[in-house]
């Protein structure tokens, strides 16, 4: 580990000790009344520092300092979500930590599993199939939890399989894109005003975009809708450079929407509430409302940590943490988060740009999309910017689902990468 990594690390574990420290005054205010179980997470966070200095030495080893900067990022995003959380929920800091070192588990069976990557590159129609059987399956035997019918029972467990179908989407775009882009680039057929190549070339595409639409109208999932549809949009134009399939899936999603908007009820409120909130800021739009507000008390420099009032937003240590973020941390706060996942995006695509095979090179670049995606797509929905979309923030969301598939999509990248030409 070099002296920027160290000094990296560093800052990362001062801010834990600095935002613990405001924490346990926060809930310890005088000294007789001090709860010693506050304590408990001092085992995990060591054991989760101690494991990921080993994975950053080992990356950077192996791999390059470029793979090395994102795992670096991924764990300081992941460390202040763990802030956050235990400032919202502190009975859930202890299960957040453990999802972070089973994320960390997770990134190394990627990073070792390069060969077995590379092999599910051939199987691109399996990659697919099996895609859009995890999103069928919580439509079948799924439950509702927050208005959205995407989560699985498993025993004590709740599994989002949509998370984990991100990553065979990425897959199968890779395997299909680089396999056919010749074939996709062509323009033998006219539709309307687009000139598309023949129909059963696009049939793959169109059954994700479909499988898309069937996610918002039924499961009632706006933002793994809108991000599965997005990353198809932005990997098929990569892919080939043809800007028809651009408009073409603009104009096949708009549609869509407007007939979902006519057809049923629950997507009027979606849309009308984000249009004007103010219309029901105690019932439908609560949440949006509450957000605003949080963000408007921030200002430039923040309330400060453990002096706001996140905690007014229901499920905000879900969905809503970058609210509770950009409330107690300001502007400056907000800007330094945004320009954390900016490096961290900025990063996935010069890997991507040194990759020697298409596919290898298309699905590097799709999981770097993925993330930047998921993350645009939530800060806009909390800021009233898009529709309240109700997906994860990439590492720093609570939930097991989402931060062991992030990881996940994190070792494909360094696994995929090329140790040579890309050490900076």
């Amino acid at each position: 580990m070099n002296r920027t990594h160290f000094k990296f690390f560093l800052s990362t574990v001062l801010m834990l000790f600095c935002g613990f420290s405001l924490i346990f005054i926060h809930r310890n205010p005088t000294i007789s009344n001090v709860n010693y179980a506050d304590f408990k997470y001092l085992p995990w966070i060591a054991s989760a520092l101690i494991m990921a200095i080993i994975i950053e030495i080992v990356v950077v080893r192996i791999k390059s300092r470029r793979c090395a900067w994102m795992f670096s990022c991924a764990c300081f995003l992941s460390c202040l979500g763990i802030l956050a959380i235990a400032r919202l929920d502190y009975a859930l800091t202890i299960p957040q930590i453990r999802w972070f070192i089973v994320g960390m588990a997770a990134f190394i069976v990627a990073v070792r599993s390069e060969k077995i990557l590379r092999q599910m590159l051939n199987y691109e129609y399996i990659l697919g199939i099996s895609c859009i059987i995890l999103l069928i399956i919580p439509l079948i035997f799924g439950v509702d939890i927050g208005g959205n019918k995407n989560w699985l029972i498993l025993g004590n467990f709740r599994i989002q399989p949509s998370e984990f179908a991100k990553i065979l989407l990425v897959f199968f775009l890779a395997a299909y894109l680089s396999e056919h882009r010749k074939t996709l680039d062509l323009r033998e057929k006219r539709l309307l005003f687009f000139k598309l190549p023949p129909i059963r070339f696009l049939a793959p595409l169109i059954a994700i975009w479909g499988a898309s639409l069937l996610m918002f109208v039924v499961a009632r999932d706006l933002g793994a809708a809108l991000i599965f549809f997005a990353v198809a949009v932005v990997m098929t134009y990569a892919a080939t450079g043809n800007k028809s399939y651009f408009i073409f899936a603009l104009v096949f999603f708009v549609t869509g929407a407007i007939i979902s908007y006519y057809a049923f009820n629950h997507v009027q409120i979606r849309f009308n509430i984000w249009l004007n909130p103010w219309s029901d800021p105690r019932g439908a739009a609560y949440q949006i409302v509450e957000s605003l507000f949080a963000i408007e008390n921030g200002n430039v420099w923040g309330a400060g940590f453990t002096k706001g009032y996140p905690t007014f937003i229901p499920e905000v240590h879900t969905d809503f943490i970058f609210s509770a973020i950009a409330e107690e941390l300001g502007l400056v706060g907000s800007i330094s988060l945004i320009l954390i996942y900016s490096l961290f995006f900025y990063q996935s695509v010069v890997i991507s740009l040194a990759s020697v095979k298409e596919e290898e090179m298309l699905l590097i670049f799709g999981a770097g999309i993925m993330f930047f995606l998921q993350t645009f797509i939530i800060m806009g929905g909390v800021t009233k910017f898009f529709p309240l979309t109700g997906v994860t923030l990439p590492f720093m969301s609570y939930g097991g689902s989402s931060m062991v598939s992030c990881f996940i999509l994190l070792g494909v990248i360094v696994a995929l990468s090329r140790k040579e030409n890309v050490n900076v």
